[in-house]
């Protein structure tokens, strides 16, 4: 059974992410190496080009950005890297809840050695073999790697834009919403697609009942595409 980590998001919404697989985490680390070589070559480059053969300063210049970039890139990225982000995976404590910079320094250290040092191995080893995908930071940590949903750039302009100017609205009052709120629904759907999980559907449903009154004899998914299709077809134009 694939093992997930249920993550609460900052709206509140809470989302079961499957495990980053070996794979993804291998393409990650390569993407993120990429960038790091082609830093180490742009600043040989520009020695040479400014005059600049100080053996000291060259290797803090290369070398630094080089030691913090996975602690950097993590803390100010929500858990992600650049090479994390194309692969679409994130850092998360396995409480659902954001790492802390606690957290972070924790992973960092521990990979100095795991990867720095010892080239990697130990640390696919230790993901191959942990039920929850740990290298050795992650599990000083309390952290694991997870496979973010596959997200789509989602507005209220881009969904339903093919709305029959005949169409009736079902509920007037969804003019009150955001177009975040529209996204947030559409989120919720897609992840209900993707894995089956109704959870951050029925969240949604009741805080639309609560807050704005919206409540009809639907199910769950059929309420909240009519929602999407109501505030598209009442807030064209504005």
């Amino acid at each position: 059974m694939m093992y997930t980590v249920r993550v609460r998001t900052t709206q509140n919404v809470v989302i079961d992410y499957p495990l980053a697989g070996l794979g993804d985490r291998i393409a990650a680390f390569l993407i993120d190496s990429l960038i790091l070589i082609a830093y180490a070559v742009l600043c040989s480059v520009a020695f040479d080009q400014l005059a600049i053969h100080t053996d000291w300063i060259n290797t803090l210049i290369v070398s630094i950005p080089y030691l913090l970039y996975h602690l950097l890139f993590e803390i100010f990225m929500n858990g992600q890297s650049p090479g994390k982000r194309q692969r679409k995976i994130k850092v998360v404590r396995l409480d659902g809840t954001s790492p802390t910079i606690g957290n972070y320094l924790l992973r960092w250290f521990f990979r100095l050695i795991e990867v720095t040092l010892l080239q990697g191995a130990l640390a696919m080893v230790s993901i191959a073999s942990s039920k929850k995908g740990q290298r050795l930071g992650d599990l000083v940590a309390g952290t694991t790697v997870v496979k973010l949903a596959k997200e789509e750039e989602v507005t209220a302009d881009s969904v339903f834009t093919l709305v029959d100017e005949t169409y009736a609205p079902t509920f007037a009052n969804v003019v009150n919403l955001s177009d975040r709120d529209i996204e947030m629904i559409q989120q919720a759907l897609q992840v209900n697609r993707e894995t089956g999980n109704m959870k951050p559907v029925m969240l949604l449903i009741d805080k639309l009942k609560t807050l704005f009154g919206i409540d009809a004899d639907l199910p769950p998914i059929k309420l909240l595409y009519t929602v999407v299709k109501d505030f598209t077809m009442l807030t064209a134009g504005k």
